[in-house]
């Protein structure tokens, strides 16, 4: 049983920070899915891959897949970096 555990990313409807700062712990999928013979959707036995469990920081998410057994991989987000420039640069 392995999960990773990443800072959850910005929305790209999305204008504002909110959320950002929560951390997010996802399962890896256990088994492939398979498409259903009636309707022909994907799917698969593996509960696990529904759950998703979000925390503060990403050391309480370390300490909890620590404290329960699961090998957990932490995937760190780059700093941004804003380019600011004024309005009036747009029609040099």
């Amino acid at each position: 049983m392995s999960a990773r555990i990443y800072q959850r990313p910005k929305n790209a409807m999305q204008s504002g920070k909110a959320l950002l700062d929560q951390w997010v712990l996802e399962f890896e999928p256990a088994e492939a899915k398979k498409p259903d013979p009636l309707m022909g959707w994907a799917g698969s036995g593996d509960m696990k891959q529904q759950l998703q469990l979000r925390f503060p920081s990403a050391e309480d998410a370390k300490a909890y897949a620590e404290r329960y057994g699961i090998a957990a991989e932490v995937h760190t987000v780059p700093p941004r970096r804003l380019k600011i420039q004024a309005y009036a640069d747009n029609f040099r």
